[in-house]
């Protein structure tokens, strides 16, 4: 019988592409397994249009047709849909409805045991409720972290934080110390959730990290020449202040390909432009601004005088207005020449493996990260939710490759600070310091995954523990 992998992704296409990318890359290793990937279905997904004639695949499910395609060994399966009763934010659905998926996962586990030996099951940090099921039924347990490894040193302390308070998490202004991560970090950099003792999200994301503590390994997107410090010291078990660290396998940087075409015409533009002259700005699938936000980031852009790409997210009330109704009068006409502006996505990755791209607004999400660093462009850090504070400091204090924007208390920006930032990242000594320490991250970043590579050595250790784990 064929050996085994069952991966859970949570909702998302960051999540779910970075898991199937992982399951590609564990494959071209070891290709004797067979890896099944459970797809759970939003609640609020509409599926009553069944006219395929008129129906448009979208990114994510053109993007699994390619991968099903070209691996075979790859298995989709999808999780019939549930009720999601409970009004919650976007980023916290996945807890709930995988939480409500564990019957259907268990059904689908034992079936696959019938067939197959199943090595392992492999969860993401939001899908940890199936560890109830997996460990019921005595199959290997690991987790695929998506952030790196200073975000998994942090959270798999989160546990030791709510226990140590002694007051609410909001009111302790202080540094977290934990070894092999930056001093600077503090309480405030914990997302939003982590801080709120009182709220759901507060509660998933205790229970996952008490979950993670006791799984056989953790996998994280990350490696050795960018995260060095806190990799040694949770393979050395220091990072956990109260408990033992689960194995730990850094096999990054693992990058989602490109998918879609240039509908946009963004990479027509580029070849128009000189070498390393334009900035982009893109704030991911979640990254949503204020008109007045909107607004100042244009004032910033145009005041920088520097070329740029912009991907625009509005708030979701403003998805209907036109972008001369979103930005500043006369601001498209005024930057024609110099910018270009689209609306909701751009293939972001060959975006900046583009020649004429020379910096990054980023909101700190992993994968961006990821992707800049293994093309070598250096970034202004503009974190907006989850862990992106987290990477944000990383970014800044800890990897060197990029500066932080000033906010607002309630997290604003001028255009004049977005302007100042901009222009330093492409004109001042400081700048051309970031892109010299992130050209050589990129020839780490390409050292890392060959022969002999601190992620090659580690997936291979990691296949071969895979490969003799037996359950039952």
């Amino acid at each position: 019988m064929k050996d085994t992998i069952v991966m859970y992704p949570a909702l998302g296409s960051g999540h779910l592409m970075s898991m199937v990318e992982l399951g590609k890359l564990i494959l071209t290793q070891h290709p004797s397994f067979s890896i099944t990937i459970l797809i759970l279905t939003s609640p609020n997904k509409n599926t009553t249009n069944k006219d395929t004639n008129q129906k448009t695949l979208s990114p994510q499910e053109q993007y699994i047709a390619s991968v099903s395609a070209t691996f075979p060994s790859i298995n989709f399966h999808y999780i019939p849909p549930v009720s999601c009763p409970i009004t919650l934010p976007p980023h916290l659905i996945t807890f709930e409805v995988s939480h409500q998926c564990n019957h259907h996962v268990e059904n689908i586990l034992h079936s696959i045991s019938k067939t197959t030996n199943l090595k392992a099951v492999i969860l993401d940090f939001f899908t940890y409720s199936a560890s109830h099921v997996s460990t019921k039924l005595e199959i290997p347990t690991y987790f695929y972290y998506t952030s790196g490894a200073i975000a998994v040193a942090i959270f798999l302390n989160f546990p030791s934080f709510h226990q140590n308070a002694t007051k609410p998490i909001t009111d302790l202004h202080m540094s977290l110390n934990i070894p092999g991560t930056p001093k600077s970090f503090s309480i405030d950099d914990l997302p939003d959730d982590g801080k709120d003792t009182g709220s759901i999200g507060y509660q998933f994301l205790l229970e996952s990290a008490k979950t993670m503590r006791k799984c056989d390994g953790i996998i994280v997107n990350t490696f050795d020449a960018i995260e060095g410090r806190a990799i040694k010291a949770l393979k050395e078990g220091l990072c956990v202040l109260d408990g033992t660290t689960p194995s730990i396998f850094c096999i990054g940087p693992l990058i989602t390909p490109s998918y879609g075409g240039d509908e946009t015409g963004c990479l027509s533009w580029l070849e128009s432009q000189p070498s390393q002259s334009v900035v982009l700005l893109s704030f991911g699938s979640m990254g949503r601004f204020s008109k007045a936000q909107l607004n100042e980031i244009a004032l910033g852009l145009e005041k920088s005088e520097q070329r740029f790409l912009w991907v625009i997210r509005a708030d979701l009330d403003l998805e209907e207005l036109s972008l001369d109704e979103l930005l500043p009068e006369g601001f498209l006409d005024r930057t024609k020449e110099k910018g270009m502006v689209v609306r909701n996505w751009a293939p972001q990755g060959a975006i900046l493996s583009h020649n004429s791209i020379g910096g990054f607004v980023t909101h700190c999400g992993w994968n961006s990260v990821l992707e800049a660093v293994c093309e070598g462009v250096p970034m202004v850090a503009w974190p907006l939710y989850a862990e992106q504070k987290l990477n944000k400091v990383i970014l800044v204090d800890e990897m060197k490759v990029a500066l932080e924007l000033n906010k607002s208390k309630d997290g604003y920006v001028s255009g004049t600070e977005l302007a100042d930032r901009v222009k330093d990242l492409m004109d001042s000594n400081k700048g051309k310091e970031i892109r010299q320490t992130i050209f050589k991250m990129k020839i780490y970043a390409k050292e890392a995954n060959v022969d002999r590579g601190s992620s090659f050595v580690a997936l291979t250790k990691l296949g071969q523990l895979l490969k003799q784990k037996n359950h039952g």
